[in-house]
């Protein structure tokens, strides 16, 4: 509302000018299975990795333990039978001793519930942070994802959707009046669409691979009332040249910054690498990176630098890993001031 929202300042001090990694334990404790492709392997191989490389990014990096979400923050988002679905199968498998199904891909067990608090949790203490000017940007290195969950229904790998959570606890607190979320995971994001649909206040872009699951995210979906024209949908076919594929999301995000955000979500997926088990696009460490550059920097105007980025999909651990880094390590050469490579 108008006069309701100011604007936080850029950092100005260098002490302040680090990138935040807002990661919470008990990400690592929700199990799945093995030959799940959303393991416990993901997380370990990202941490891993981005152990290696926090020594060289040390004064650049902030490394902070994310609370839980509130079950109140959460139900802005989602409906009280979801939670209550997710909690009572969460507790189940936890009598049981069992990994229990919620749909065909998506599966809970004893410490999920855990899990998908820190997830949240961890994504609405990166956007707090961020919005109320104690760093640049943040990353969250969490699972399980969240673009697929819709207010109520679990699918896709996901429980809650944690962008989402966090994107309208920033508004709920009139810490941001507009958010931009790009979404440039492999799978189009049915779950943050459908739930910003009507939201004149959320941007979602989104450049997925088409056919490919959940089938949602056309190109005519472009929002429904006041939200109309605020849904841009970049559906393209397997096999894209990588720079046809950073062309085209950096098109769509020049298009976006006319929106004018205090803040940009990225829902991370890094299954449009081009070994992802199931995915079928082909991008590398360094067009992540890219991105990374081009999106901090095109949407600086309104934004202010400010991304907080939340870990969505990405199935081959190794590559995943050293996606994620580079991407580390593009958003604190972005709060350096350094230049796209």
């Amino acid at each position: 509302m108008p006069g309701s929202y100011e604007p936080v300042p850029k950092p100005i001090n260098r002490t302040m000018n680090r990138v935040a990694l807002f990661a919470h334990e008990a990400c690592s404790a929700h199990d799945t299975g093995w030959e799940h492709p959303e393991h416990q392997g993901r997380l370990r191989a990202v941490m891993s990795a981005l152990g290696k490389a926090l020594p060289e990014l040390n004064d650049r990096v902030a490394p902070i333990q994310a609370s839980s979400a509130l079950e109140s923050e959460i139900l802005r988002v989602h409906s009280g039978d979801h939670l209550a679905t997710v909690r009572g199968a969460c507790q189940r498998a936890a009598e049981l001793d069992q990994i229990l199904r919620l749909d065909a891909d998506t599966v809970v067990s004893a410490r999920s519930w855990e899990a998908a608090l820190g997830a949240c949790g961890a994504a609405i203490d990166a956007a707090r942070w961020v919005a109320r000017g104690e760093g640049p940007s943040a990353f969250c290195p969490v699972r399980p994802p969240g673009h697929h969950a819709t207010a109520d229904r679990a699918m896709g790998f996901c429980l809650f959707n944690n962008v989402a959570v966090a994107a309208r606890t920033l508004l709920a607190e009139k810490l941001a009046r507009r958010v931009l979320i790009v979404d440039w995971d492999v799978h189009h994001g049915n779950g943050t669409q459908d739930i910003f649909y009507d939201d004149p206040d959320v941007f979602y872009l989104s450049l997925h691979q088409h056919p490919q699951y959940p089938g949602t995210g056309m190109a005519h979906e472009t929002g429904r009332g006041a939200g109309e024209g605020t849904t841009l949908n970049l559906p393209m076919g397997a096999g894209l040249e990588p720079l046809a594929y950073v062309d085209a999301l950096l098109e769509g995000v020049d298009r976006a910054s006319d929106f004018g955000p205090d803040l940009v979500f990225v829902s991370a997926g890094f299954d449009a690498a081009k070994n992802d088990p199931i995915g079928g696009f082909t991008l590398e460490p360094d067009h992540f990176a890219l991105l990374t550059h081009e999106l901090v920097d095109r949407t600086r105007s309104t934004a202010g630098g400010r991304v907080v980025s939340v870990l969505e999909g990405g199935y081959n651990p190794p590559e995943l890993g050293l996606c994620v880094t580079a991407h580390l390590e593009a958003l604190t050469e972005a709060a350096d001031g350094t230049g796209a490579p």
